[in-house]
């Protein structure tokens, strides 16, 4: 009977022991799961982002695209509205759009790449690169097309030109090449003002800038930036897209607003030209510039500081907008390569903004340390013309800048 007894007890304790055994294991996997799947804490500025953004959702009307950055993370990522009217897709963190002018940041790196691989100058003059060029490009340098002091006459004020002449007529469906801006600028004889005296905003000049990328590199300007800038950051979506050539996928077309509704304005007779504005991106992929941007992934942080070096004039005079420009005549502008640099309530940024048929774009940043503490960074993406990115890029930045 004792014996008995024993085996009952040393059995009880083994049951118990494996009842031990498993309620532990099943705490450490509800633990696990928990520490797994449970999502971190909501950045206390989320809805005060979602209110500024929340009132453009529809889901019939074109719309926008926002990222915020800070502190090296994505604290708020949002589409709101959708990336064309025929499929009503939403937009969302892989949507397409067209950047407009905030393609002149990779221009300006690639132009910077090239500076880095030995086969340019910022100091190399027109002429140097471009033989073929007339006389007045021997005073003009690569420099002098990335900060806007070329002089070099407006490619599109050329095209007015030329059509009221009747010698070409450009459209939606034939539209102007970068080659074509080059025969027109090698049609003068002279630049506005002698370069380096002024600042004028010039897209003539990121056209040049993309072709000499193709003539140095021996390379297409798409195939270069694909190459040296969006495959090494696994920017796999963005591109500089050209029309037969190359598909956007997840694109975002533009849109106006008219009296009866909107209008599907994506193309005019400039869309083609590259690089002054022809890269296509996504939130996702802008993310992983900025963190490259942060970290001088591409290029040294010496190397970079000649991109956020405000451009100085002859004789030191102050660069300002011209009378031509959609900001006040007269008021100061600091620009490097591919950004402006002005401040904003006194922290350091750089920024620019594009502006294209059915697409307004916006992209600022503030500094930070290199693993990012500190770091802003906005992104505001719009399909629709009728909204302004900058206005709502400042509000976000409210929320932030100035409370640290």
């Amino acid at each position: 009977m004792r014996h008995l007894n024993d085996m009952l007890r040393r059995r009880r304790t083994s049951v118990l022991r494996i009842g031990y055994l498993s309620a532990g294991a099943g705490l450490f996997a509800a633990l696990y799961f928990h520490a797994v799947h449970a999502r971190p804490a909501e950045h206390p500025m989320i809805p005060k982002l979602e209110a500024i953004f929340a009132p453009l959702a529809d889901t019939k009307s074109p719309g926008v695209a926002v990222l915020v950055r800070k502190d090296g993370r994505a604290i708020f990522e949002r589409g709101y509205g959708v990336r064309d009217l025929r499929t009503l897709a939403p937009i969302d963190a892989r949507t397409n759009f067209r950047l407009a002018s905030c393609t002149k940041q990779f221009t300006a790196m690639a132009i910077m790449l090239l500076v880095h691989d030995g086969k340019l100058r910022y100091d190399e003059t027109l002429i140097e690169v471009l033989p073929e060029f007339p006389s007045y490009g021997k005073m003009i340098t690569i420099r002098n097309l990335l900060n806007h002091t070329s002089g070099l006459q407006d490619y599109e004020t050329l095209m007015e030109r030329e059509e009221r002449s009747r010698q070409h007529h450009w459209t939606a469906e034939n539209q102007i090449l970068d080659a074509e801006v080059l025969g027109l600028l090698e049609k003068q004889n002279s630049t506005i003002f002698p370069p380096g005296t002024k600042w004028a905003y010039s897209n003539s000049g990121y056209v040049l800038l993309g072709s000499i990328v193709a003539k140095v590199s021996g390379r297409s300007f798409g195939a270069f930036l694909r190459e040296r800038i969006f495959a090494p950051l696994k920017m796999e979506q963005t591109l500089a897209y050209e029309k037969g050539k190359n598909e956007i996928a997840n694109r975002a077309f533009g849109h106006s607003k008219e009296a009866n509704g909107w209008k599907q304005t994506d193309q005019s007779s400039t869309s083609a030209t590259l690089g002054d504005g022809g890269v296509y991106s996504s939130l996702s992929d802008l993310a992983k510039w900025d963190l490259a941007l942060t970290q001088n992934t591409l290029l040294s942080e010496t190397e970079m500081r000649a991109a956020l070096t405000p451009v100085q004039l002859a004789g030191g005079a102050q660069p300002v907008w011209p009378a031509d420009s959609d900001r006040p005549a007269g008021s100061p502008v600091s620009y490097g390569f591919g950004w402006f640099l002005d401040p904003y309530r006194n922290h350091v940024r750089v920024w620019h903004y594009g502006d294209t048929m059915g697409f307004h774009t916006y992209i600022e940043r503030f500094a930070g340390d290199p693993a990012g503490r500190g770091a802003l960074s906005i992104i505001v993406l719009c399909n629709r013309t009728d909204l302004d990115p900058e206005k709502l890029a400042a509000e976000a930045a409210d929320l932030f800048v100035g409370t640290d």
